[in-house]
């Protein structure tokens, strides 16, 4: 947001603070602010991370931190709000809204983080059509690591061919992907990776997926 100071003469006349207006204070007297929109912030990319207890905390941190610092507003969505910690450290992040509080319209992208979390993302109902619904709209679905058993369990794998950690090789297959042992994998609107060391391309391939939709 832009701050825009009144001086001595109110030339923005539209506010009519007594004391930035009167012309009776003194010099040094404080003057009102008015904050303004600013356009290009409003206009920024929107992504949406959904994870819960038992994420992988540099699958999800990074990627968050990534998009941040290319001008895109990140927001965490789970089954519940309120905090939840990685299975892999006592890092822990805030799950800003639900999944029922928030529309597939209001993002760009949708990221997956890895961990346990996607286990037990998947026995949710109302999440796992969120994904499914987000995935059907075209627009940028990033999955990494146990990411992607979320997709797999809405059944939108089928022909798609796909990434993840090799131990769940087996239940992408089952659901109809073609699996690859690549650290980026894109086909369509999905983006896959498998394990924290594919970070940085996968971080890299959400950044440019958002653009091009844009």
């Amino acid at each position: 947001m832009k701050r825009i100071i009144l001086n001595a003469f109110c030339m923005l006349s539209i506010v009519l603070f007594a004391a930035g207006c009167g012309g009776g204070g003194s010099s040094g007297e404080r003057r009102p602010e008015v904050i303004v929109p600013d356009a290009q912030a409003m206009n920024r990319p929107q992504v949406a991370v959904l994870l819960t207890e038992g994420f992988q905390d540099a699958e999800a941190f990074m990627p968050i931190g990534y998009l941040e610092n290319k001008d895109m507003d990140v927001t965490v969505i789970g089954p519940e709000t309120g905090r939840v910690k990685a299975y892999n450290s006592d890092f822990e992040i805030v799950v800003q809204k639900t999944v029922g509080e928030v529309t597939i319209d209001e993002f760009d992208a949708l990221v997956l983080p890895g961990g346990k979390a996607p286990a037990a993302l998947r026995e949710e109902p109302e999440v796992v059509e969120f994904a499914k619904n987000f995935f059907l709209s075209g627009k940028p679905v990033a999955a990494i690591c146990h990411g992607p058993q979320v997709l797999a369990t809405a059944g939108v794998l089928q022909d798609v061919t796909a990434t993840a950690v090799g131990s769940i090789r087996g239940e992408l297959e089952e659901a109809g992907a073609k699996y690859v042992d690549e650290a980026l994998v894109i086909d369509g609107n999905l983006i896959t990776s498998r394990v924290p060391g594919d970070l940085p391309v996968f971080s890299k391939a959400i950044e440019e997926a958002v653009k091009k939709a844009r």
